[in-house]
Formats: C-alpha cells, sequence, structure tokens
C-alpha cells in the first residue's frame, strides 16, 4: 500500500511545472506613501457592481519583494517576450506596456514589442481605467500568452499606451484571476479561457506566499500541492459569484470583538500586501497595539512585539489567528511597523482586504468550479 501511496506522489510531482525566477531588489520606503499598488489598484475596483499543456497542474513560483506584493514571469508574443506581473485575484484584466507607452513610469517596465511578434493581432478597442491614485489608458490586441507550459492562443488583453502612478514599482503588468465581469477592457480573462479549452485539469488556482524569503512562492493552476499547507483545507462559500468576497463573522483580540462585530465582508486578495480594512477601525487597532504615526506608516517599538497578542479572524466558524510577529514588519532601517492599513472607498458593508499578510500564513485555494476558498495553514 505504501508503494502505490508513493507512487502516486511521484506522478503528481512530476505533473507540476516550477520555473525559477531571478531575485528583484527595490525599496519599500522609496514608495511608501506615494503610489503603492493598494492605493492604485484597490480603491477603484470596489466602485463596480457587485494549445496547452493538458490533463496537467501547473506550479509557478513567485517572489517576494520586500514584503510588497508578488510577482512571476509569464510571456507573450512569439517568439516569446518575458514580463513580471502580478498574480492578483483582486481584478481580472492582464495588461502590460505597450513600446508606444512613453510615461516615465512605463519606461521603467519592460515594454512588449508587437512589431516583433508573429502572432500579434490588433484591435480598435480602447480603455481606460481610473485608479484611486492615477491611471491609465490602453488598447486590447490578441497574442499568444505562456504561464509555463500553459498556453493561450488569441488571448485578447491590455496594452498601456499611457499611465500615472506605476513609478518605481518592480512590475511590468498585472494578470488579474477574478471573475470576467469585473473586467474593465472587455477581454476574456487568461484563466477563463484556459479553463474553457480544458487546459487544465480543474477550475482552481491555488497560492502559497513564503514568509521570509524571497524566493519559494508559488501559485498553482489546475490542482493542489498538499504539501504547501498542514491539516485539511477549510472551505468557504463565496458572498456572490462574481469575484472572492467571503463573509467574516468578526474579528477579536484577547477574546474581545474589535472589528467585524456584526459579520462584514472580506476579500481574500493576492495584489495587496497588508490587512486593510475601514479607517475608524484600523485607528483602533493601531491604538490597541500602541502604534504611533511616523510619516505613512504607523509603528510600534520592536521590544514590544512579543509581548502584543494575536489577532483572530473567524471565517465561516473558523479562527485564522495572526500572531504579531505575522502583522509587524521591519523596514530598513531596523523600524517595526504595523500591517494593518486604511481604505478609502466607501462600502455599505464593512468591508476588508486579506492581503498577503494574512495569505502567508494561510494556504489559499480559489475554486472557480464551486465558487468557494479553501484556506489551511502554510507549511
Amino acid at each position: 500500500m505504501k508503494w502505490l501511496v508513493l507512487l502516486g506522489l511521484v506522478a503528481f510531482s512530476e505533473c507540476i511545472v516550477k520555473i525559477p525566477l531571478r531575485r528583484v531588489k527595490t525599496m519599500r520606503n522609496a514608495i511608501s506613501g506615494k503610489n503603492t499598488l493598494n492605493n492604485i489598484l484597490k480603491e477603484h475596483a470596489y466602485r463596480l457592481p457587485q494549445i496547452s499543456f493538458r490533463g496537467s497542474n501547473l506550479t509557478h513560483p513567485l517572489r517576494n519583494i520586500r514584503d510588497l506584493f508578488y510577482v512571476g514571469n509569464i510571456t507573450i508574443g512569439t517568439p516569446p517576450q518575458e514580463f513580471q506581473v502580478i498574480f492578483d485575484t483582486g481584478s481580472s484584466d492582464l495588461w502590460v506596456a505597450s513600446i508606444f507607452c512613453n510615461s516615465s513610469s512605463c519606461a521603467a517596465h519592460v515594454r512588449f514589442r508587437h512589431h516583433q511578434s508573429s502572432t500579434f493581432r490588433p484591435t480598435n478597442k480602447t480603455f481606460r481605467i481610473t485608479y484611486g491614485s492615477g491611471r491609465m489608458k490602453g488598447v486590447v490586441v490578441h497574442d499568444t500568452v505562456r504561464i509555463g507550459d500553459l498556453v493561450s492562443t488569441d488571448q485578447p488583453f491590455g496594452l498601456c499606451l499611457k499611465d500615472s502612478g506605476f513609478k518605481g514599482i518592480p512590475f511590468d503588468g498585472i494578470l488579474g484571476l477574478s471573475y470576467p465581469n469585473k473586467t474593465f477592457s472587455g477581454a476574456f480573462p487568461i484563466f477563463d479561457k484556459l479553463k474553457n479549452e480544458g487546459a487544465i485539469s480543474e477550475p482552481v488556482f491555488a497560492f502559497y506566499l513564503s514568509k521570509d524569503k524571497q524566493e519559494g512562492s508559488v501559485v498553482m493552476f489546475g490542482g493542489v500541492d498538499h504539501r504547501y499547507y498542514k491539516g485539511e483545507l477549510n472551505w468557504v462559500p463565496l458572498i456572490q459569484v462574481g469575484d472572492w468576497f467571503v463573509h467574516m463573522d468578526r474579528i477579536t483580540m484577547k477574546r474581545k470583538v474589535i472589528a467585524c462585530s456584526d459579520g462584514c465582508k472580506a476579500l481574500v486578495d493576492t495584489g495587496t500586501s497588508d490587512i486593510v480594512g475601514p479607517s475608524t477601525l484600523v485607528n483602533n487597532i493601531w491604538k490597541l497595539i500602541r502604534a504611533r504615526p511616523l510619516g505613512p506608516q504607523y509603528f510600534v517599538s520592536c521590544s514590544a512585539v512579543n509581548t502584543l497578542p494575536s489577532i483572530i479572524f473567524t471565517i465561516n466558524g473558523i479562527n485564522y489567528r495572526l500572531p504579531a510577529r505575522a502583522y509587524i514588519h521591519k523596514d530598513s532601517r531596523g523600524r517595526c511597523y504595523t500591517a494593518f492599513k486604511e481604505h478609502r472607498f466607501s462600502s455599505p458593508i464593512e468591508t476588508w482586504l486579506l492581503g498577503d499578510v494574512f495569505l502567508r500564513r494561510y494556504f489559499s485555494v480559489f475554486d472557480r468550479g464551486n465558487d468557494r476558498i479553501g484556506l489551511a495553514r502554510a507549511v
């Protein structure tokens, strides 16, 4: 019996494709308080209404950039041109910068050279996205897009022609993994296209985000590698089909409710670095952990971190504990700052974003087939 289990594990591991990535260096302090990805992407998102490697699982490594966000490589065109993108569950569009984009922020990105691709197909459809702290203008085009061994031919995506607000952020584009109704460009999302073509064995993807190392994080498509988490997956139904929002029961500290007292909604969001919530509630958490403002960040005494209590997020009756060492980080100067941030968008329902701070501790599975999210303690 044991050899059958071992044989199954070997066969499973052979289905997983891992892609090595290079380290990327950046400075968190250089972009703190400016147009960070959290401000740029999220404030706009909530104004909205509510030929391939078949039969395989694909594991795609990600890189942790100084606790800002995680990026992985994709290629576009024939021959392939490589781009570092954010795999974002908070949006649906895939876009990269065009060679025609001459803004200062575009100049720092790898830009797509369409004239070098034999499979490129243009359209006349343009689109604009206004973000909380910037904007972009683009055009919808088609070409071959590869995520490891997954290949989507004639994939529609956006080419950014002009943008503002992305200067100093080391990524080349965004690959959205939310539902098709969240697209701004009208382009059919790549995950849905691959799913409909039968390119992936199961309509799921999952994230393992490394805690301390720049390397070791992965996003996997078409299945779940159980070696990345402990125990059983706890499945949480979505509030409604169309985005990755789940109902959260409450947020507690020392057995006292400190937020989400009447229940609230939470977006499980790989495109957000921190835990983001309503201003008044986040301010209360800052007071409870004795955080003090310094510039755009809220800092605590590093000597006090080990004495700070855990904060517990209860989702679908299950407690997800976040110890102080998970929500307190050190900057390049050795100062300790909190990962709780305020959001600026308005919503009739109390809303939280559970970003990478939460997801480093909990392995996450996004199940499009059953419209649910699975969470388990990461290894």
